[in-house]
């Protein structure tokens, strides 16, 4: 299965992606992500430094509310350049160090909306750092 996305389970839940050091982020002024529609995932430097939160490993909060497994890889196949339909998270392709961040998920149980858990963690985030997640754009 493509990017070793096989390990995931192919159901509902939530997943961070993770950078785990505590070096100062090298940003690219062209990162790796795809052009989904044609459109140019890349920002401006400067957003990336506005958008950036010292004192945390997590980088972006995100939900899938069918399949984990084909949520993360279509991330992972837009961070290859692919054209997938991922828009959210895109910063963290314009990371230089991209390739060695982490992704972990968590699965919900039937009873539990994993967009409300997804907005309920970017809550306590923002309330804990005061801004969202470095490539979070919104709840």
């Amino acid at each position: 299965m493509q990017n070793g996305c096989s390990i995931i389970d192919d159901v509902p839940g939530v997943y961070l992606i993770l950078r785990c050091t505590e070096e100062p982020p090298v940003f690219l002024e062209t990162g790796s992500g795809g052009r989904f529609k044609g459109i140019d995932p890349n920002v401006p430097l400067s957003v990336l430094e506005e958008k950036w939160v010292e004192g945390t490993e997590i980088m972006y909060i995100g939900k899938a509310g069918t399949s984990l497994r084909k949520r993360i890889r279509t991330y992972m196949r837009f961070g290859e350049g692919a054209p997938a339909p991922h828009k959210g998270g895109r910063h963290i392709w314009q990371l230089a160090d991209s390739r060695e961040l982490l992704v972990c998920w968590m699965l919900v149980a039937n009873t539990v909306d994993p967009e409300e858990l997804e907005k309920s963690m970017i809550r306590e985030f923002v309330k804990k750092f005061g801004k969202f997640p470095f490539a979070n754009r919104r709840y």
